[in-house]
C-alpha cells in the first residue's frame, strides 16, 4: 500500500510543481528560475511542517507519510531542475544569477523547512 502512495502522491505533486511554476514564471517571468526556486521553497516548508505534523503531532498512518513526504514533496521539489538552471546559468556567463540561485536556494529553503518545523510544533 505504501508503494501506492507513493504513486499517487507522486503525480499529484508533479502537477502541483507544473502549476506553481508555471504561474509563477508567468507572474516573475523567465529571466531567473523563480519557478524553481518557488517550488523549493515552499517544498521545504511544507517538509518541516508535515515531518513535524506527521511525525509528532499527528498519529498519521505509514501510507499517508509515504503520500505526503516521499510521493507529494517528491516530486514537487526539483533539484535536478535547479541544477540545470544553475549550470545553464554558468554555461550563459551569468555567474551571479548562478550563485544567487544556489546560494539563495540552500539558504532560503533551509530556513523555510526550519520554519515548517516551527510552525508545525505550534500547531
Amino acid at each position: 500500500m505504501q508503494a501506492l502512495a507513493i504513486a499517487a502522491g507522486g503525480a499529484l505533486g508533479a502537477l502541483m510543481r507544473y502549476w506553481v511554476s508555471t504561474a509563477t514564471y508567468a507572474w516573475l517571468g523567465r529571466g531567473f528560475p523563480w519557478g524553481t526556486l518557488a517550488v523549493n521553497v515552499l517544498g521545504s516548508f511544507l517538509m518541516g511542517m508535515l515531518y513535524i505534523l506527521l511525525l509528532e503531532r499527528l498519529s498519521s498512518g505509514p501510507e499517508m507519510r509515504a503520500f505526503l513526504l516521499i510521493g507529494f514533496l517528491g516530486a514537487f521539489t526539483t533539484f535536478s531542475a535547479f541544477s540545470m538552471e544553475t549550470l545553464n546559468l554558468l554555461e550563459d556567463a551569468q555567474i551571479g544569477k548562478a550563485l544567487l540561485n544556489a546560494g539563495g536556494s540552500v539558504v532560503v529553503c533551509v530556513a523555510a523547512a526550519w520554519l515548517g518545523v516551527i510552525l508545525g510544533r505550534q500547531l
